[in-house]
């Protein structure tokens, strides 16, 4: 059956925040390290490149430890999902073609607040449009409170500046990656709700994906991958932030809405912040430290089991 947007798979209320959105936001966690980890690449190494890289290892190897992956396979044909995994293929293969790209030409902040942002969004239009159910009202507060508490985060710092041009065509490459996130986010919770394990759905979803951005990595070429740092970065990526956090993120989908996973994942920018400070040495203003307050209230709000949805 498909995902309500208003009503999530059934779980024990006990169990609800450590079976849906405690994965989730580790998975998320986990996603937040993806910037502090690209800044140790090999300079002058496209940022198309690295994105792609951590997706090809990544996700051959969560389809190579998928279990029962030849029976999972034939189920997905039997069951007539071939179409939605294609699709969930092509639109994570998306992701890292348009937001890495964005990064580069509008900056960590201005594209981590426009895809993430845009992300939750799209998944409560492309979740009514779909017949799926009109977005619950406390979706909807935790939603504008997430996306206000993540702008004035990671905008902080650039409010400052004095006659900053926006890049638009970074703007709409950073949308595009948060229109992808939610699309195979959404096919991927309809394809568990219909009874396909998790780890199957990540599995071929993500293995597709990773033929399909191989001429990405071949073609910008691979010299940096065969250095000790670029290595440490390829492989980070792949197994930190795709093979473990997409396994968190689909199991937490089996026990959350999509909507309301989509908004939980609003807490990578402040990972990647507190990273950033910590780490990279980068220092925040006040008002991005208040963001990200608003942003904590707004998960906690989602963290908590609704009596009636």
């Amino acid at each position: 059956m498909p995902i309500s947007t208003s009503t999530r798979i059934s779980s024990p209320a006990r169990g609800y925040a450590w079976n849906g959105p405690i994965p989730i936001l580790a998975a998320a966690a986990l996603w937040g390290s993806t910037g502090t980890a690209a800044s140790f690449a090999p300079s002058g190494t496209s940022a198309a490149a690295i994105g792609s890289a951590g997706l090809l290892l990544g996700g051959a190897l969560l389809f190579a430890t998928t279990r029962r992956g030849a029976a999972r396979t034939r189920s997905v044909r039997r069951a007539g999902d071939r179409w939605l995994f294609v699709l969930g293929a092509v639109a994570v293969a998306g992701y890292p073609v348009t937001f890495y790209p964005a990064v580069a030409r509008t900056g960590v902040a201005m594209a981590t607040v426009i895809a993430l942002g845009s992300a939750p969004v799209f998944a409560g239009l492309l979740a009514w449009f779909t017949g799926q159910g009109r977005p619950a009202a406390r979706w909807a507060a935790a939603t504008l409170l997430a996306v206000s508490g993540c702008a004035v985060m990671v905008l902080g710092p650039v409010l400052g500046g004095k006659g900053q041009e926006i890049d638009l065509f970074g703007v709409g490459l950073a949308a595009c990656g948060g229109l992808t996130y939610a699309i195979y986010s959404m096919l991927g919770g309809r394809l568990i709700a219909r009874g396909h394990d998790s780890g199957a759905v990540m599995g071929v979803m993500f293995g597709g994906a990773a033929v399909l951005v191989l001429p990405v990595v071949l073609g910008s070429g691979m010299h940096w991958l065969a250095s000790p740092r670029g290595a440490a970065v390829a492989l980070h990526l792949a197994v930190f932030t795709t093979f473990l956090a997409y396994r968190l993120f689909g199991y937490g989908l089996r026990h959350t809405t999509v909507t309301t996973a989509t908004t939980l994942t609003l807490a990578e920018p402040a990972v990647a912040a507190l990273l950033g400070v910590t780490v990279v040495g980068e220092r925040l203003p006040l008002v991005s430290w208040c963001g990200m307050g608003v942003l904590a209230v707004s998960l906690l709000l989602l963290a908590r089991p609704a009596r009636t949805e």
